[in-house]
């Protein structure tokens, strides 16, 4: 009766083997090698080692067919290291982070300087999502007043942040 270790110990290298000749390199080899052995572990539990040896081979080749045709479905270029560190990374980097939060302090203060009916409006506009007619009718003003006093708010913030910048 066979087990797993000795099972791995007797053959191990001879599939690696076959799997290089096959094409792989040493590491897919090498992984191609563990799966059969899994595969094989979970299928059965054969008891002439004749056998099992021909079934180590058809498991192998077929894993090895089915990496090729995955290849063939979607093709993957391995990129060097020294091209894939010359992409722009998405991220902000730390003085955008910096600046990003600066911003939004000065934006926050222009906002509490806002007369609170103003505030809200723009608030109600830009941040609730609702339309003029609506802001209109929540603080109770005409809306070509809602109108006037929202565009006053995002001028007064526009003017903070230039105030900031220069």
């Amino acid at each position: 009766m066979w087990t797993p270790q000795l099972l791995f110990q007797k053959h191990a290298h001879e599939i690696n083997c076959y799997l290089r000749k096959c094409g792989h390199g040493q590491d897919e080899a090498a992984d191609l090698t563990q799966d059969v052995f899994l595969r094989v572990m979970r299928a059965m539990q054969p008891k002439c080692d004749d056998n099992l040896r021909a079934y180590l081979y058809a498991v192998a080749r077929n894993l090895s067919t089915d990496v090729y045709r995955r290849r063939q479905t979607a093709r993957i270029s391995d990129i060097p290291d020294y091209e894939y560190y010359g992409f722009p990374d998405p991220n902000p980097g730390p003085e955008q982070v910096i600046a990003c939060r600066q911003q939004l302090e000065i934006l926050d203060r222009a906002l509490a300087e806002l007369p609170q009916k103003t505030r809200r409006a723009f608030e109600l506009y830009r941040f609730g999502e609702m339309t003029i007619t609506q802001v209109a009718a929540e603080i109770n003003l005409s809306v070509s007043r809602t109108w006037t006093i929202i565009q006053q708010a995002c001028q007064h913030l526009r003017a903070s942040i230039q105030e900031e910048a220069s």
